[in-house]
């Protein structure tokens, strides 16, 4: 145990952590065996201890940020839970159209309650665009209200209208929303825009509420896989939209199928129309994502590198723009703690204490891992045959 402690004290120190200290980095253990659960499972060692109460910090996402910062992670990188993960990843399909459902019944249906109380007015959960004059537009692609994002709502609508008007939507316009959660943009294109949506969920719970907070609207909430969207047949041309839009979900795709993805996107898609992929992403390519988030927050995750989305568009289509705004996600993230934890008094009727510190770890660290800039947030627009004339982003 002695040696175990030593050799974490010895990592802890390269990032400038020390335990019991009293700075926003520092921690204090609680139990001893915290030492050698880290050494044998890494990361998911250490989110397992932090939900048990074995630790706790000063400041959860600034621990992490000093953490990551200093590459701790890759110095416990190869242990028992990183290694299943990835010989899963190599050996199965994670996110085949069986799984496709897993994730929404794990992580998405959850419970409204608790959406709505952590997120902003429209329940938008997404990254938030925090790092430009929010926008006041309706129809016009260059319309500013001139002023900076100070708050969630405001950073949510930028970010809204910042999807709007890279694909140049117009009235009239028939979109397909690929992961609609819910019916955020789909509600925002339609009344500030005058388009039509047909908004895809493997979530039942977020359909439910799309279909109440866009009623009376001309928008279709369908509990759908991607890969059911105009099926290729021998017939033809099935259903196809003027543009395709996706916030947030490819990280659920998974690399074994992201050829198939951009497929029924490339059917989906009108000859002339844009496509935007709005995903977080990775500094490299790999098969898994972190065994702890695995296991507690999104089954079957895996982020994207630009490097296997480049290889997944090939022959589909033309790279137009793609914009970087993953410092953002910080913002956002620490937001929607300050958010959850305000509400924590009357969630906690309906999730237990051992819920919070786990959804405290998961937004707190990934606050942290934003910040050191592990991961990032890429808006893509993605054309059939390239812009004529090129593309002109109205960022």
């Amino acid at each position: 145990m002695a040696s175990a402690r030593e050799f974490c004290e010895a990592l802890l120190k390269k990032a400038d952590v020390k335990i019991g200290g009293e700075r926003p980095q520092d921690i204090a253990v609680h139990d001893e065996r915290l030492y050698n659960r880290v050494i044998r499972y890494g990361t998911l060692g250490l989110g397992e201890a932090y939900m048990d109460g074995w630790w706790e910090a000063n400041a959860l996402d600034v621990f992490i940020h000093r953490v990551l910062a200093a590459r701790l992670d890759k110095a416990i990188e190869i242990n028992v839970a990183s290694m299943l993960a990835i010989a899963k990843a190599f050996f199965f399909n994670l996110q085949s159209s069986k799984r496709a459902f897993t994730v929404g019944e794990a992580h998405y249906d959850l419970g409204n309650d608790l959406y709505a109380a952590m997120l902003d007015k429209r329940m938008v959960y997404t990254c938030g665009y925090w790092s430009s004059p929010s926008t006041g537009s309706t129809s016009s692609p260059q319309a500013s209200s001139g002023h900076r994002v100070n708050t969630l709502d405001e950073a949510q609508d930028a970010k809204l209208d910042l999807v709007c008007r890279k694909i140049g939507l117009k009235k009239g316009d028939r979109v397909l929303d690929i992961g609609c959660g819910w019916g955020s943009w789909a509600k925002y294109a339609v009344e500030k825009y005058g388009a039509s949506v047909v908004g895809i969920t493997v979530s039942k719970e977020q359909a439910a509420l799309a279909r109440e907070l866009c009623a009376g609207l001309p928008v279709e909430i369908r509990v759908q896989d991607y890969r059911e969207v105009n099926p290729s047949t021998m017939l033809g041309a099935g259903e196809q939209f003027d543009h395709i839009v996706s916030l947030g979900m490819f990280e659920h795709v998974g690399v074994k199928n992201y050829r198939t993805y951009f497929d029924v996107a490339n059917r989906c898609l009108k000859e002339n129309g844009l496509f935007l992929l709005h995903t977080i992403g990775y500094k490299v390519s790999q098969l898994t994502s972190d065994p702890w988030i695995e296991k507690y927050i999104f089954p079957g995750g895996v982020l994207p590198s630009v490097a296997q989305i480049g290889k997944a568009i090939e022959g589909f289509f033309v790279m137009e723009d793609l914009h970087n705004f993953g410092a953002d996600y910080d913002t956002t993230l620490m937001a929607w703690f300050a958010n959850f934890d305000a509400a924590w008094p009357r969630l906690k009727k309906q999730y237990d204490e051992r819920f919070y510190r786990m959804w405290k770890y998961y937004l707190l660290s990934c606050a942290g891992g934003f910040r050191a800039r592990q991961m990032q947030l890429w808006q893509i627009v993605l054309s059939k045959n390239g812009v004529p004339g090129g593309y002109t982003s109205h960022r």
